[in-house]
């Protein structure tokens, strides 16, 4: 079998990542020429941390945005004689190099990574915004109002939070556990926040400008139904909302794990905000609690959390990659980094590639929110 060496691996890796360099290049040049304008960004871009970590989260949403172009491979594709190959092998049939080896069952573990960063991408950030509506909701009235409200919520709150969260997730992940409503029914809770969410927002906001907040509530009820309707029911009639069972599990499980922590979070902004005098200016203006909540005190609670967001993105991805890690998290054959490093660790003695990259994908990956994540503390202790 031929083989390339290691300057004609990393040559042929760069090469690959061709769309990902140009769309890099794009957004740069764009984000610099109009940086005064571009607010928070455009402050975290000034500062070393905040670029890299741009750059490197970035580098991670354009592959997985390109992933079909710069994989090779398909994440399935199998050539037997390509089992267990070395970094540099060379497919006997196309002339295509297995750039970081193969697996176990001989695929391609550059292509494998690369379509994995697809569920990466699409799972964690997804479940931390659901998350960051619920734990908002539910926070800022706890705050705000406090009083029965705030012992109530806070209580349950602390209940799931004082819940040992490995068996939680053992719990909510195993396959044993889509046999029963639970996962569904928590799914319908979870996933009904954001339609109320913006549906509060628009009301609140937009009361005086009754054709406009139409508008608005129709669209949010139209499309907030229809991806309603396709991930907890998996009934859309177009067929084009679908989540698989095991990644709503996942979805479903990393959502009730985050959302007490956002919530204690955004309760105690709230109960700090609620002092200002801003906020006494827009009571005595006559406006309704949740306008003050969701136009007052929400958006000057912004720089906090979005560093937690940042961070919470970082640790949902760590724990998908532990969910997988443990056989807990996607199917046995999915390119996800998690069951990709559980896969390669079974025979780290003998070929320790299939287990090192996509360990360093994710590596890099949370190092980049992480970078992010104190660029942005900065800039909010500054202001």
């Amino acid at each position: 079998m031929e083989n390339i060496g290691p300057t004609a691996i990393i040559l042929g890796i760069l090469a690959r990542f061709w769309p990902v360099w140009l769309a890099l290049a794009l957004m740069l040049t764009l984000s610099f020429a109009y940086r005064r304008r571009l607010g928070l960004y455009g402050y975290v871009i000034g500062s070393g941390v905040g670029l890299a970590g741009v750059i490197i989260c970035a580098f991670w949403v354009f592959t997985a945005l390109f992933a079909n172009i710069i994989a090779p491979f398909g994440p399935l594709d199998q050539i037997a004689v390509m089992k267990h190959a070395v970094p540099g092998s060379v497919e006997p049939g196309s002339g295509v190099p297995f750039y970081l080896g193969g697996d176990k069952l001989a695929r391609d573990m550059f292509s494998r990574m690369v379509h994995g960063s697809r569920i990466v991408l699409a799972i964690a950030p997804a479940a931390t915004a659901i998350s960051l509506m619920v734990g908002s909701l539910l926070g800022l009235p706890a705050g705000f109002f406090g009083g029965r409200i705030d012992s109530v919520l806070s209580f349950v709150a602390n209940l799931v939070l004082a819940f040992p969260v490995i068996l939680l997730f053992y719990l909510l992940v195993t396959p044993d556990i889509m046999d029963t409503p639970v996962p569904y029914a928590m799914a319908g809770f979870f996933f009904i926040f954001p339609i109320l969410f913006f549906c509060l927002l628009f009301l609140t906001g937009y009361g005086k400008q009754p054709v406009r907040l139409t508008v608005l509530l129709v669209l949010t009820l139209a499309v907030g139904g229809y991806l309603y309707v396709g991930l907890v029911f998996d009934a859309d009639p177009f067929g084009l909302v679908h989540i698989e069972p095991n990644e709503l599990n996942i979805f479903v499980a990393v959502a009730f794990a985050s959302s007490p922590g956002v919530f204690r979070i955004v309760r105690g902004l709230t109960m700090d905000i609620k002092t200002r005098e801003y906020i006494a200016a827009a009571q005595t203006r006559g406006e309704s609690p949740w306008y003050i909540m969701l136009w007052e005190i929400l958006p000057n609670a912004r720089g906090p959390l979005i560093v937690d967001t940042c961070l919470r993105i970082g640790y949902t991805t760590i724990l998908l990659g532990t969910l997988g890690f443990f056989g807990l998290g996607m199917s046995s054959e999915s390119p996800d980094w998690g069951t990709a490093i559980k896969d390669g660790s079974q025979f780290l003695r003998l070929y320790a590639w299939p287990a090192l990259t996509p360990a360093i994908a994710l590596m890099s990956f949370v190092l980049g929110l992480n970078l992010l994540a104190d660029a942005l503390r900065e800039q909010s202790l500054r202001d």
